[in-house]
């Protein structure tokens, strides 16, 4: 039996487990997947070993920190500066390990249909790994973005500084941040609700619950609003294709 998994830190509502186990049985693959909620990333390599893994996911905080513990990164990855997905192949008995992101085919193939020619300029709330893969698409998709962190940083908004100018001008906003996952589904990100008008999209990378506080705020104020289930799915699909290649 071929074995997979996810790592990150708080994982008991993950989406994989379930979503890969009826995958397995569905197609009458011969494997599992399981939830490894670990601690740090610096064994890696061991733990891997230790668990006879073909493959990992790879979830908050560890996008960013599981890449100097790689073989290798594909290209797009090392643009983006985040890994999400291991492939892991064994020749004799070294073990190689090679870093993906497929959040971007994700959150590319989900955001594409909805977008309106008024969104030519968006607001990333969060400054994680899932943002640098946001951040990447839209630039690719020719929407300037930037980043709103709850820190001053060099080239990124506060949340304090989201007046009616800069809400008026970013009718795409992104919520890359873990605000509103259940069980914590009464919180949201700290934006003025009240400034979004009809022209705006709330697109949230939370996908549990299904609408989220920060979806509801949108939706009472006319905006649209997109969770992130699609973009988990598609970004799985592909973490599945890249292990079987």
């Amino acid at each position: 039996m071929r074995k997979f998994g996810l790592i990150g830190k708080t994982l008991v509502h993950s989406f994989s487990k379930k979503y890969f186990t009826e995958k397995f049985e569905r197609e009458a693959v011969d494997a599992n997947y399981e939830l490894y909620s670990i601690a740090n990333v610096d064994s890696l390599r061991q733990f891997v070993q230790e668990h006879s893994l073909c493959g990992l996911n790879v979830t908050i905080p560890y996008k960013q920190d599981v890449i100097p513990l790689l073989d290798e990164i594909d290209s797009e990855a090392q643009m983006v500066g985040a890994v999400n997905v291991i492939k892991i192949k064994r020749e004799g008995e070294r073990l190689c390990l090679k870093g993906f992101n497929t959040d971007v085919v994700g959150f590319r193939n989900s955001l594409k249909p909805l977008l309106k020619p008024w969104h030519t300029s968006a607001l990333v709330l969060g400054t994680g790994g899932a943002s640098k893969a946001v951040l990447y698409v839209l630039e690719n998709l020719g929407i300037a973005a930037r980043c709103v962190s709850r820190q001053k940083r060099e080239g990124m908004l506060t949340y304090e500084t989201l007046d009616a100018d800069v809400m008026r001008r970013n009718t795409l906003i992104v919520n890359t941040t873990p605000l509103g996952t259940f069980p914590n589904v009464e919180t949201c990100p700290d934006i003025p609700y009240r400034l979004l008008t009809e022209k705006h999209m709330l697109f949230d990378l939370v996908y549990n619950p299904e609408q989220t506080l920060f979806m509801k705020k949108g939706l009472q104020n006319g905006a649209a609003v997109k969770n992130g289930y699609e973009m988990l799915v598609g970004q799985a699909e592909a973490s599945w294709r890249i292990w079987n290649l």
